[in-house]
């Protein structure tokens, strides 16, 4: 019998595809992605609740295993497009923290990490406008910008994660650029050279 490679070593498909037979092999798949989840989750509902979200998606990926592509070697555009769906129960509590944030300017998520004080004067005036913007914007132009800007998912894993055609992905992303960009008098905070690249 061949040993199995370290858990470091093997894909996400493949830890997944372990966890079938050995349970206790998803935590390995936790320990890959929770910590950039939870940031991500915390960026748009707040600290308080990322906990439960981030818990709750993997749960519901373990529960759902089974039917996890194998052919799709990176499991991030699934476990985000359950944090999505889980998020869309929060939309509401989405909204109130973005305008709490265009109204106080305080990020307590990235707040702990400015350097100087007047990048964060600066990062203040930005964010307010930024979370202005992205409460304006309906809740599927969010899932892309955020899951784009803030996730780093090429448009083919947003796609797959919203379950949603790459076409769609491009026309939601521009126009909520369009909208950001219009709210923040030109600048665009999530623009790249083009898509990400995980190469």
């Amino acid at each position: 019998m061949i040993p199995e490679a370290p858990p470091d070593r093997v894909d996400d498909a493949e830890l997944i595809q372990r966890s079938r037979r050995d349970p206790e092999a998803f935590a390995d798949l936790f320990d890959r992605h929770a910590s950039a989840l939870h940031r991500y989750v915390a960026r748009r509902l707040g600290a308080s609740l990322a906990d439960d979200v981030v818990s709750d998606t993997f749960l519901a990926a373990f529960r759902k295993r089974e039917h996890y592509d194998p052919a799709q070697p990176d499991a991030r555009p699934w476990l985000y497009g359950i944090a999505a769906n889980l998020i869309g129960r929060h939309r509401r509590t989405e909204i109130r923290f973005y305008r709490a944030l265009a109204r106080t300017g305080v990020d307590e998520v990235a707040e702990p990490y400015a350097d100087r004080v007047e990048q964060r004067v600066s990062a203040q005036s930005a964010q307010r406008g930024l979370a202005k913007a992205l409460a304006g914007l309906s809740a599927g132009d969010r899932d892309v910008l955020l899951l784009v800007a803030w996730a780093d998912l090429t448009y083919e894993e947003v796609a797959r994660a919203l379950n949603i055609p790459v076409g769609t992905v491009r026309s939601r992303l521009h126009r909520a650029r369009a909208k950001t960009r219009a709210a923040l008098g030109g600048d665009d905070p999530s623009a790249t050279s083009e898509e990400p690249s995980h190469g």
